[in-house]
């Protein structure tokens, strides 16, 4: 009897800790893979880069419409003989000065400039996937006021807002395509991610003379508004993704949807932030 209750007190300890290797590993997220993108997630790593790409387009698609001639348009001009030619686009419609023009721009970029290290600050202790889906948001509001603006000021604020809701984009995004992406494939991922940049501008150059033309340079934002809509619902209603860097030490925390503890910051985030301010 001596020597079988040492048995069974090694397979109790045993079965118990198979038992919670089980429990372990069905929390904790594909660590095997190297993602940290849950198994119970809708989405994959190639989702997740399709969805990212196609946000990163619409963001700069704004930012070449804007400056497009059917967007951004021309001041009226009077010859010396009287003959006046009246604006286009939105120096036409509000009467714009080429100070006032350059402040549009200008605006937007404070706006992105303050909020991105803000943005960053809060990926601590808020779930850094609610807070791409709050700047989602609130970059589609601020489009869509666009849109609607009625003088200079109404525009210049509504285009700061912009650059606010873009900054947490811009500041995460890269981060969790470097968390989720393969080791081997890392920099084609992040290439192909970046590849939005040109082609977004190209396209939003195209985009915003076609609408400026055809339409009303309003349109042009009021369109932004409603492809953006889709994904910051989507930042909502998904189950949240988090960082690397920002994993909880329980590990049965770590699909917590609201809530993230400050871990240590990986280098590669922080590079990954200051890459994506300078683009």
């Amino acid at each position: 009897m001596g020597q079988d209750e040492p048995e069974t007190k090694h397979k109790d300890s045993s079965s118990s800790s198979s038992h919670s290797v089980e429990v372990e590993s069905s929390v904790v997220p594909n660590m095997a893979n190297k993602t940290m993108i849950p198994s119970t997630s809708w989405f994959t790593p190639k989702r997740l880069l399709a969805m990212f790409c196609i946000i990163s387009l619409i963001n700069y698609v704004d930012r070449g419409a804007i400056a497009s001639n059917g967007v951004n348009g021309s001041r009226g001009i009077c010859t010396k003989d009287g003959k006046c030619t009246p604006g286009t686009g939105i120096q036409g419609d509000f009467k714009l000065s080429n100070f006032e023009d350059g402040v549009l721009s200008s605006a937007f970029m404070v706006g992105l400039l303050v909020a991105s290290p803000i943005f960053a600050f809060l990926a601590k202790s808020v779930n850094p996937f609610r807070l791409i889906g709050v700047g989602l948001s609130v970059w589609t509001l601020a489009t869509l006021g666009c849109g609607f603006s009625f003088n200079f000021w109404s525009i210049a604020v509504c285009r700061m807002l912009v650059g606010v809701g873009e900054a947490s984009f811009i500041s995460l995004a890269a981060p969790f395509i470097d968390d989720s992406a393969p080791d081997a494939q890392k920099t084609a991922w992040l290439a192909i991610f970046y590849m939005c940049i040109p082609a977004g501008y190209a396209i939003g150059y195209i985009y915003g003379g076609l609408l400026g033309i055809h339409l009303s340079w309003r349109w042009a934002f009021w369109v932004e508004a409603i492809l953006m809509f889709p994904f910051a619902i989507l930042g909502f209603v998904m189950k949240p993704l988090q960082l690397k860097g920002f994993v909880p030490a329980d590990p049965k925390t770590v699909l917590a949807p609201e809530t993230v503890t400050s871990g240590a910051q990986e280098p590669g985030f922080a590079l990954d932030f200051f890459s994506c301010i300078a683009l």
